[in-house]
C-alpha cells in the first residue's frame, strides 16, 4: 500500500472532467484499489460520483492511497492529476 499527500491546484478544483480523468487513470490500474481522503470524507477513485461528491476545491489537501499491483506507479500518475491545472478550454 502506497499513500501520497498532494494539494489540488486546479483554480474550478475537481469539478467533472479532472474527476473523469482521475478516474480513467485508476481504471488503468485494474489490479489496484484506490481511495482519496481529504477533511470533507472518502471516496473511491473508481467512481466519478464518489470523488465528486467530495466537492473538492483548490488549495485542499488530498491523501491518496493506492494498494495492488505497480501500486507505487499508480499512485504517483494520479497523484499528479490532482496536483495538475487543469483549463478548459486551454489558455492560448
Amino acid at each position: 500500500m502506497v499513500e501520497k499527500k498532494v494539494k489540488v491546484r486546479n483554480d474550478a478544483g475537481i469539478h467533472c472532467r479532472p474527476a473523469s480523468l482521475v478516474m480513467q487513470k485508476a481504471l488503468e490500474y485494474p489490479k489496484c484499489s484506490f481511495s482519496v481522503e481529504c477533511s470533507k470524507g472518502e471516496a473511491d477513485l473508481t467512481s466519478i460520483l464518489g470523488l465528486m461528491s467530495l466537492g473538492l476545491e483548490k488549495g485542499e489537501e488530498v491523501k491518496i492511497t493506492a494498494s495492488g499491483l505497480d501500486d507505487e506507479k499508480a499512485c504517483r500518475e494520479i497523484a499528479e492529476l490532482f496536483a495538475y491545472e487543469f483549463d478548459f478550454p486551454p489558455k492560448k
